[in-house]
């Protein structure tokens, strides 16, 4: 398990690394899918904390297991199946999300200490053949991700409670300390190319549950239908519709800037991958927000119009305003840095007005108009 080589030509994403994220699929789609029954039935406080704790575990093993992935990838029998070990982690955590949202965090945090367990053992097998100096960062991992592990096994024994959640926090900020930690004085290597194909995959999973949204609205239109409700099918395509072509300017908006330049150094990889907490984050909510709109048409939902119209902006804006700070303000003009904030804004502030979801439809399909008129600036 020697480290891999940072300018490798051609380096890709490798069919167990397609296979990893797929099981990552059933996580998301469950914790937004709490979120949205949260948000619908006007538990706004509690369902966003509870979605925040869960996709934290969810981003934050995904983001290990890929940062490990493009240092030491052997693609062998072992690394096959630890990496199999650590998707039965993520199945089990996907299992308690449900739980997790009423109170009981035990199955999530099981699940998430077999993840961690498991990239232990794939450092601990690292520090074998890494070589000096990068022996001495395989080793701070192990270590670090090993006292976090007793941290969360301590946690456990908290009672649900403000108490709960200052110490998730804190234990929170010592799991994102320890690449800090293990790699402050010596680097293990990175593909940038490679590592920003991972985060462009893992927001085209995020993205689709926006889609399954979608669907869900045309399946219920057509299922009203059948009922002879047929008054509602207008809104419901029409939400489909806008959903879609907002979906569309996110992926068309995250994939204009060059990614890989926004990791040539160890600050600026930590910087970019602990933006995509929010940028992931972000999306996954707004398929939630997507399904809360749905319930309010329906009638299935009691908050108000702003309300439901805060669920689809607020993480459009959180998206937009990630993905500019971290990629898109370095490799654009003048311009560009001035809409793409200032759509942010208008998709927040338009929460307020009457026909929200038009107006931020067609604030990001005037952003994407913008970007195809002005590429990103060629940098030396």
């Amino acid at each position: 398990m020697v480290p891999r080589d940072p300018a490798q030509p051609h380096r890709v994403a490798s069919s167990l690394e397609l296979f990893f994220d797929l099981v990552f699929v059933v996580a998301v789609s469950a914790t937004a899918g709490q979120l949205h029954h949260a948000l619908s039935h006007g538990e706004f406080a509690h369902g966003i904390i509870s979605f925040s704790m869960l996709f934290f575990a969810i981003w934050w093993a995904w983001m290990n297991f890929t940062w490990f992935a493009t240092s030491f990838d052997t693609d062998d029998w072992l690394y096959r199946v630890t990496t199999i070990v650590q998707m039965g982690g993520v199945l089990v955590l996907a299992a308690g999300v449900q739980q997790a949202f009423e109170g009981d965090f035990t199955l999530p945090v099981i699940g998430y200490i077999v993840m961690r367990f498991a990239m232990i053992f794939q450092w601990l097998r690292a520090t074998r053949s890494a070589g000096d100096p990068v022996r001495k960062a395989t080793i701070r991992y192990a270590i670090g991700i090993g006292f976090a592990q007793v941290l969360w096994i301590l946690f456990l024994l908290i009672p649900e409670g403000p108490l709960q959640l200052v110490a998730f926090v804190a234990f929170a900020i010592v799991e994102v300390l320890v690449p800090v930690f293990a790699e402050l004085r010596q680097q293990t290597p990175w593909h940038a190319h490679h590592i920003t194909e991972r985060y462009s995959l893992f927001t085209l999973i995020v993205l689709g549950e926006s889609l399954l949204a979608s669907a869900n609205a045309i399946i219920g239109a057509l299922g009203d239908a059948d009922h002879g409700e047929a008054g509602s099918i207008a809104p419901l395509i029409l939400m489909a519709v806008l959903a879609l072509v907002v979906t569309a300017a996110l992926w068309w908006i995250y994939f204009w800037p060059p990614h890989h330049r926004a990791i040539t150094t160890f600050g600026r990889s930590l910087r970019y991958g602990y933006t995509h907490y929010f940028i992931f984050a972000a999306a996954a909510a707004f398929s939630a927000g997507v399904e809360v709109e749905i319930d309010l048409i329906t009638h299935e939902s009691h908050i108000s119009q702003i309300q439901a119209s805060l669920t689809v902006s607020i993480p459009i804006a959180l998206f937009l305003l990630g993905i500019w700070f971290v990629a898109i303000r370095e490799n654009a003009d003048r311009v560009v840095n001035a809409v793409v904030p200032l759509g942010a804004l208008i998709v927040l502030v338009d929460a307020f007005i009457p026909l929200s979801v038009v107006i931020t439809a067609s604030v990001m399909v005037l952003i994407v108009v913008v970007l195809v008129l002005r590429p990103p600036v060629q940098r030396s």
